[in-house]
């Protein structure tokens, strides 16, 4: 048996997706996606001054029924500098949520990430328009 979790899309950042049905009420779930969010927007790459989320490296937000939280989230490239510190910075952000569960990070290269997927807010900010 799965557990059935909700998914916040980071190529689309405001549309969330859910699988099923979720034992925690709707209201509760959607504070603790939006406070998800808001903890990745102050995750910024060392060498980037835009934040994480909006750079487009988060792919994939899942909070089960038991509120763990899986990340799927990919980097600028395989050879960043910053490939150690973070998903770790990724895991403590999420795991400051108030009625997060553990939180899993995933570092995945499919698709790969290139400029396409930054928000017109990191547009803007790293004055790429």
């Amino acid at each position: 048996m799965t557990e059935e979790t909700k998914t916040a899309d980071a190529a689309a950042p405001n549309a969330v997706e859910t699988h099923g049905s979720s034992t925690i009420p709707a209201e509760e779930l959607g504070r603790i996606t939006d406070d998800i969010i808001g903890s990745l927007k102050t995750v910024f790459d060392p060498e980037i001054p835009a934040d994480i989320y909006e750079l487009g490296l988060i792919y994939k937000v899942d909070i089960a029924d038991d509120r763990a939280v899986t990340v799927d989230m990919t980097l600028t490239t395989p050879n960043c500098p910053s490939a150690q510190e973070l998903p770790l910075m990724v895991e403590n952000a999420v795991s400051s949520v108030a009625g997060v569960g553990p939180v899993t990070v995933n570092i995945v290269w499919d698709p790969p990430w290139d400029q396409s997927r930054m928000s017109d807010e990191a547009r803007a900010t790293l004055n790429m328009w």
